[in-house]
């Protein structure tokens, strides 16, 4: 049974006859209009991978970046509406801000993204207020629980993961992500492989241009979550060039 266009699409609040709120289906839309974010994690830490857009010759570079420190332990990666993750990043902030002054330490990620999932849960209840349009991934590094990676999607789930994507390739980036042993591989080997699935999963027809953002937390980092450095990106983004040319080569091969 199909009800779009029948007024229960007006409202976050309205379920549906068949059982479906279609506002949640329209932010989960918005996600797969955006350009497509990874991440990963491995033995060592968490590396995040975005294909940021350029949409203007005249934008500035770095500019309108996708990826954002939560606290210096735990790093986010987004796609959907830039506006609605920059919201929801200052909420991650403000938690794990509340969490360190009233227990004295870091905030585990697990209960991070509890609670930012509830926020964004609290956000499909109400014919007042609209669902975010926006997934977001989290990664974070301790020396007790070590790597841990989390995705939470507009309807307030949030799950815990080895491998995710989000985005308009999400379902191409996935299945490279599965082609990976992870579990054996270090921060520094991985950087290049998600240098590789950006480059891969990325529409060379509909989207010209493109930056790649790349930052990782882990061993590597002492914990601590930054952007990767400009020589090991350089590195990895000549990496997945000369893969890819190297496929290329190989199909024309094989014709």
């Amino acid at each position: 049974m199909s009800s779009i266009g029948t007024g229960y699409d007006l409202s976050a609040s309205t379920f549906s006859p068949d059982g479906r709120v279609f506002q949640v289906e329209y932010a989960m839309k918005a996600v797969e209009n955006s350009s497509t974010a990874i991440a990963i994690r491995c033995k060592d830490g968490v590396v995040f991978g975005v294909e940021k857009l350029v949409l203007s010759k005249l934008y500035e570079e770095g500019s309108n970046k996708r990826i954002f420190n939560i606290d210096r332990h735990v790093g986010m990666a987004v796609a959907g509406l830039l506006a609605d993750a920059r919201s929801l990043a200052d909420v991650a902030r403000e938690e794990a801000s509340s969490f360190r002054s009233s227990y004295g330490h870091d905030i585990p990620l697990k209960h991070l993204s509890d609670r930012v999932a509830m926020y964004v849960h609290a956000y499909t209840l109400y014919s007042a207020v609209r669902p975010f349009g926006c997934s977001f991934i989290l990664g974070s590094y301790d020396k007790d629980d070590g790597p841990q990676l989390y995705m939470v999607d507009p309807s307030g789930i949030s799950y815990g993961y080895w491998g995710c994507s989000i985005g308009k390739a999400k379902q191409a980036a996935k299945t490279e992500i599965e082609k990976l042993q992870m579990k054996e591989m270090t921060c520094r080997e991985l950087v290049k492989e998600v240098a590789k699935i950006i480059y891969i999963v990325h529409d060379e027809v509909k989207d010209k241009a493109f930056e790649l953002e790349l930052s990782w937390v882990g061993e590597v980092t002492n914990g601590r979550h930054v952007l990767v450095p400009k020589d090991v990106r350089e590195e990895a983004e000549k990496y997945a060039k000369d893969s890819l040319e190297e496929e290329d080569d190989s199909d024309e091969d094989n014709m």
